[in-house]
């Protein structure tokens, strides 16, 4: 971060970009060792449940499951309308209470005399997703979230299938689902196999659905929401402590893990990587730094020096 022409502060991660072939073009930092993807693994897990006898009628719901979302009133509405497809409601939902993601969504709640709940929590489309699943394919709806379930079985073949690879490590996510550990390699790759998808395929399902309906991915205004509403045929989903990943098809993906997780930074290094595939929308000329203010005037920017 500059500020008045003075470097005031550094975040340090890493980068991968490959190509349409799969290999690596630029890479910065440590892009081989194993980190936590975070939500950068759920269109994986809406492949594993898609698998699993998930079926939904309107693509918009498979954005949803695949969604961090900002808990805006028509995230909120359309997971309650998935829970009620299948006579549940949002109590038998095991991510935990949370206020909207969104800032906009969070002042609305507080002026509204509301609190945290369940429904609520960015990942509750896909807990509902996790949910229908188990009731499509007859499994326990209790504990749909414990590594030895049979759905979350299923969804950590298909993450070693889209990866490429085993996961080192299994740990929980903030949603209390489990989260699976991959380099930033594996991630990418997942990312481009999962946009060059044959068409009708489970993954490019998943893939076409977050990019006709970024609104319910991400919410107004999110980096995923803008990015894939102005790069044609990017496939883009952010996760927690700085983790991002992009593909398009016939282009190549791009995967980041900023180190101390400052969310700041991810998406100028995004960015940097989409123009090194030789992408050149306004947005990412929009995107590629970050204005820092003093006062109400610009006096410097958050950008990257790769």
């Amino acid at each position: 971060m500059v500020r008045s022409g003075f470097t005031e502060s550094v975040h340090r991660g890493s980068v991968v970009v490959i190509d349409a072939s799969g290999d690596i073009l630029a890479a910065a930092g440590d892009v081989h060792g194993p980190m936590f993807p975070r939500s950068t693994n759920k269109p994986i897990q809406t492949i594993g449940m898609l698998r699993s006898g998930l079926r939904l009628a309107d693509p918009a719901d498979l954005a949803l499951v695949s969604a961090s979302h900002s808990g805006e009133d028509f995230h909120i509405a359309r997971v309650r309308a998935l829970l009620r497809s299948v006579g549940l409601d949002e109590t038998f939902l095991r991510c935990p209470p949370d206020l909207p993601l969104g800032e906009a969504a969070k002042a609305a709640l507080y002026a509204a005399g509301g609190g945290r709940a369940r429904v609520l929590m960015n990942c509750s489309g896909k807990h509902a997703g996790m949910l229908l699943t188990c009731r499509e394919a007859g499994w326990p709806l209790e504990e749909y979230y414990d590594p030895e379930h049979p759905l979350q079985e299923r969804i950590l073949l298909a993450f070693e299938e889209f990866t490429g690879q085993s996961p080192v490590a299994t740990g929980v996510d903030g949603c209390g689902a489990p989260v699976l550990a991959a380099p930033l390699t594996a991630l990418a790759g997942a990312y481009l196999r999962i946009v060059s998808g044959e068409p009708g395929s489970v993954e490019r399902r998943v893939a076409d659905a977050m990019r006709a309906y970024p609104e319910l991915v991400a919410g107004t205004g999110a980096e995923d929401t803008v990015l894939m509403s102005r790069v044609p045929g990017l496939l883009c989903k952010s996760g927690a402590e700085a983790v991002m990943a992009a593909a398009v098809p016939g282009v190549g993906a791009v995967a980041v893990k900023i180190d101390d997780g400052g969310m700041r930074a991810r998406t100028p290094v995004l960015v940097a990587g989409l123009r090194r595939l030789g992408l050149d929308a306004p947005v990412l000329a929009e995107r590629a730094q970050t204005a820092l203010l003093g006062g109400a005037a610009p006096v410097g920017a958050i950008r990257t020096i790769w």
